[in-house]
């Protein structure tokens, strides 16, 4: 990203009262951590120090901030294995302060959707991430079009208040 870009780290510290995140996609490009759940490996949850990151720290700042963090993902189901890995790591992003819920996307015909994953910063600037076929991110727009916010979080409020809590959303 170029350097006059902010980082999604500076995005969130700029954030003073919410930032969401919708997700599209049934796969994004894999991940070790990913893999490793593949073979079979599973986090132990009791041991926080192994799983711990600087985004699950980053997240649980900002929210003692006083920022709500709200995550929905629209999924196919049944759903795909990278879908059930992401369930199954969802306990790290609650666990870090985010609120998250799942929509089956056979209930979304009837929502007008942008076509791209995004993160949207108190309904005023917006990052929106640009993916190849293989679900890597090619390019991270950032946008704070006027046009472009209310749709945008217009989107996400009509997706949240269909999808289901994480807790209940069961695989």
């Amino acid at each position: 990203m170029p350097s006059n870009v902010p980082t999604f780290a500076q995005l969130l510290q700029a954030c003073e009262f919410s930032a969401v995140h919708l997700e599209l996609r049934d796969a994004y490009a894999p991940t070790e951590r990913f893999e490793a759940w593949r073979r079979g490996e599973r986090i132990d949850w009791d041991d926080r120090v192994s799983w711990w990151h600087p985004y699950d720290q980053l997240i649980t700042d900002t929210v003692a901030r006083g920022v709500v963090i709200r995550r929905a993902r629209i999924i196919s189901e049944p759903v795909s294995e990278y879908i059930r890995w992401e369930h199954y790591v969802t306990h790290a992003n609650v666990t870090a302060g985010e609120q998250v819920r799942w929509l089956p996307r056979r209930r979304t015909t009837d929502l007008s959707l942008p076509g791209n994953d995004f993160w949207l910063f108190d309904n005023r600037l917006a990052r929106v991430h640009h993916f190849d076929g293989n679900g890597a991110v090619v390019e991270d727009e950032i946008t704070d079009d006027p046009d472009l916010m209310p749709h945008l979080a217009a989107s996400f409020e009509r997706v949240w208040a269909r999808a289901i809590p994480h807790q209940t959303y069961k695989i």
